[in-house]
């Protein structure tokens, strides 16, 4: 079944709603700021119904989460561009504003008791096996959500899901029929694995230097910022007690417990010093910021210098991003925070990207030289040998066999009967995403008898996916969609 849901995937990655659920429990993962147009409030607008930032960064996270699931723990913020995952999310957001878009049209609504069902019967808030309001408000703390945010949330994933379910969906006998029919076609193949590992490659220079005069404008180096800086460190000072009674009172929205209580001046008063004290170094940092832009520093404020580029870069993805808007006629940057102290920052000179030399790109060019070339004489191979191979024979197959061929494993043998049986050709080769190749040749064919279990679970699930898909494309013609963020 597995199997069979890979060869639909077209299909079934329509995801309509991310579960703010996905979200709880699984902790933030956020990015730094971009930049926006002129309805900075929020980054997109569908139909009648805008899109925050926050939205965005829960669903960037959830989304998150279940990648680093799906790697075990080995998913990170490279791999989450590699697979534009803020793309991802952003969709994922339209898709749902176009179905909640739909729904308004309908009057359609969630109840507070409809609210109230799906939300105790969340297991992530039960306790000995029942609903607990404690731990229902502890896990939202924990989560830095309010109460009213996910109820929100949750209320918006019920009204999408009513919403869907009026488009009722079913199965026929004669669907039922075709299913059982395709998932019983049954192959005996002889195969046969071919790695790189079995290909020899001319790395010399020679061979490289030819390789290079073909490929040097893919080995730029990076542009680098020349910068002198000031570093204002925490100042710690002395506030007397009504200095202190002052800003607590103006400010005693800052000092809540777990429960969103707010706290007595006497339990928090070392959080009211410690704001009072960022504070002062904050104003300190913005008055140093206006003396070195009128080139008035007095003779302590020692200035440093710094060079700094995307691989040599001792701050983070922010300040460089901060960075990287400076120019000759704008050259100072504001105080910005980095590990507790402000860094002013100015712009003495942008050294541009220039192709590396040889030596400097020989390491990388040696990569992309093995992958390309490799890649190319694998293929010759599988060409080369198709009429000819002589592999290993197997039982009959079906596409939904969880069987694990030998040279591969159980994921590759998956993504190999997945290809093969949309193959048209009884010889021929089937390139495996890692780079193998196998060889095949089917030997004979039979349907078996088997009746599959829940098939017409499958079958609903995927003309859902397929209905979905053509209503959120004829949605996308009735609701305008406006995106407001730049730089995913």
């Amino acid at each position: 079944m597995i199997t069979w849901m890979q060869r639909h995937k077209k299909y079934l990655i329509i995801t309509i709603w991310v579960s703010t659920i996905a979200f709880v429990g699984a902790g933030f993962v956020g990015w730094g700021q971009y930049s926006y147009g002129d309805k900075a409030g929020a980054v997109a607008k569908v139909g009648a119904i805008e899109i925050s930032m926050g939205e965005l960064q829960k669903g960037y996270s959830s989304l998150y989460n279940q990648y680093n699931k799906v790697f075990q723990g080995n998913f990170d913020e490279e791999k989450a561009k590699t697979f534009g995952l803020k793309t991802q999310a952003l969709n994922q957001l339209t898709q749902q504003a176009l179905i909640l878009n739909l729904a308004a049209s309908y009057d359609l609504e969630v109840s507070s008791a409809e609210l109230l069902a799906e939300i105790t019967a969340q297991e992530y808030f039960f306790k000995d096996g029942s609903f607990n309001k404690e731990l229902y408000k502890e896990v939202l703390f924990r989560n830095n959500i309010t109460i009213q945010e996910y109820e929100q949330d949750v209320k918006k994933e019920l009204l999408i899901r009513k919403t869907l379910q009026l488009i009722p969906v079913k199965e026929n006998a004669q669907e039922s029929e075709i299913f059982n029919t395709v998932m019983n076609i049954a192959d005996k193949i002889n195969y046969k694995v071919l790695s790189d590992k079995e290909i020899s490659l001319d790395t010399s220079d020679t061979a490289l230097k030819t390789f290079w005069e073909t490929r040097k404008q893919n080995f730029m180096g990076e542009i680098s910022y020349e910068l002198s800086f000031i570093k204002q460190e925490v100042i710690p000072s002395s506030f007397d007690e009504n200095q202190i009674n002052e800003y607590y009172t103006l400010n005693r929205n800052h000092f809540k417990d777990k429960d969103g209580k707010i706290l007595e001046l006497v339990d928090t008063k070392d959080d009211v010093i410690k704001e009072l004290n960022a504070k002062a170094t904050k104003d300190l940092a913005l008055r140093t910021y206006i003396s070195y832009k009128k080139e008035k520093l007095t003779p302590e404020i020692k200035v440093s210098n710094i060079t700094i580029s995307q691989s040599k870069n001792p701050y983070n993805e922010d300040v460089l991003k901060e960075i990287t808007t400076l120019s000759p006629t704008s050259p100072f940057l504001k105080p910005i925070l980095f590990k507790n102290e402000y860094y002013i920052f100015k712009l003495n000179k942008i050294n541009p990207s220039e192709v590396k030399t040889y030596e400097e790109a020989k390491k990388d060019l040696l990569a992309l030289y093995t992958k390309e070339n490799k890649r190319e004489s694998l293929l010759k191979l599988a060409q080369d040998s198709i009429s000819t191979f002589n592999g290993t024979t197997t039982d009959f197959l079906t596409n939904a066999s969880d069987t694990k061929l030998d040279g591969l494993d159980q994921n590759q043998t998956t993504e190999f009967l997945g290809q093969l049986f949309n193959e048209q050709q009884k010889k021929g080769y089937i390139s495996l995403k890692d780079g193998q190749i196998v060889l095949y040749n089917i030997l004979e064919q039979k349907l078996l008898s088997k009746v599959n279990e829940n098939q017409a679970d499958s079958i609903i699930q995927l003309k859902s996916a397929m209905f979905n898909e053509g209503l959120i494309k004829e949605l996308q013609n009735k609701y305008k969609t406006e995106i407001f963020i730049q730089g995913l």
